[in-house]
């Protein structure tokens, strides 16, 4: 659903159904797709089925560590110290958001050996959408002279990601849950919706986030997903946050000032 939207859009904006680029590009771009969104996404929500989506999304905050380390060894970049300074803050911020949440979630306890499992696939989401993101910088930048315009990026992530996603769907043997899938209209709906929102709004913009600034301060700044919730559940579903989740959101938005200070 994703790629059609993006699809549309590209020709619309673009002038072409497919990004222009070259067979490097396309390597780069499509790496990213599968480690980030085949990998990566597949990883975490494996990890909401088994832990539940507060620990999951906790491990998930390490995403900017792996992203950080990913382009220091992919593309060379570097941090500045008070930068640093500004990801751990906002990092510290986050998971005392998460904190806060585990302890009103309601979910289940589970057994040490469930949970280790859930961290681990946590972990694997967590690497896989940082370093993900820093192979797609690597492909927007890999022509210096000719830069990936983001939305050519995000379609050429999509596409080969989906690929994948499919290929392993297949492999598995779940086509046949997928027509049942299909059937429902209210799934179709809302997944409908969460594409356009998700894969198709959300990662163009971090295609963008990540051409004009550093990977990690990037993914640093997409973490902040619980912090910017709270206002969301406020106003929708008249849910109060405690003080200890007002503190983490606070914590969270100093650590994004010193990176925009930096």
């Amino acid at each position: 659903m994703a790629v059609g939207f993006l699809v549309v859009a590209h020709a619309a904006l673009l002038g072409t159904i497919l990004p222009v680029a070259s067979d490097e590009q396309w390597l780069w771009m499509g790496a990213s797709g599968i480690v980030g969104l085949g990998i990566g996404d597949c990883g975490l929500f494996a990890a909401y089925v088994v832990m539940g989506p507060r620990r999951s999304v906790l491990v998930m905050a390490l995403s900017p560590i792996f992203a950080s380390l990913g382009a220091y060894l992919m593309l060379g970049e570097t941090i500045p110290t008070w930068a640093i300074v500004g990801i751990a803050i906002t990092l510290g911020g986050v998971v005392v958001v998460i904190m806060e949440e585990e302890e009103r979630s309601g979910e289940d306890p589970i057994s040490g050996k469930l949970k280790g499992y859930g961290v681990f696939l946590a972990l694997v989401g967590a690497a896989g959408q940082g370093i993900g993101l820093v192979l797609a910088k690597k492909g927007i930048d890999l022509y210096p002279e000719m830069t990936l315009n983001p939305l050519s990026a995000t379609l050429m992530r999509l596409v080969l990601g989906t690929i994948f996603v499919w290929l392993v769907m297949l492999v598995a043997g779940r086509l046949p849950e997928l027509r049942k899938a299909i059937k429902s209209k209210d799934g179709f709906s809302n997944t409908a919706a969460g594409a356009f929102i998700g894969p198709f709004l959300g990662i163009t913009l971090s295609m963008i986030a990540v051409t004009y600034t550093e990977a990690g301060i990037a993914q640093t700044l997409m973490s902040l997903m619980p912090v910017l919730i709270i206002p969301t559940v406020w106003i929708l579903y008249k849910q109060r946050t405690s003080w200890r989740g007002i503190v983490g959101a606070a914590i969270a938005v100093v650590g994004v000032s010193i990176l925009f200070l930096t």
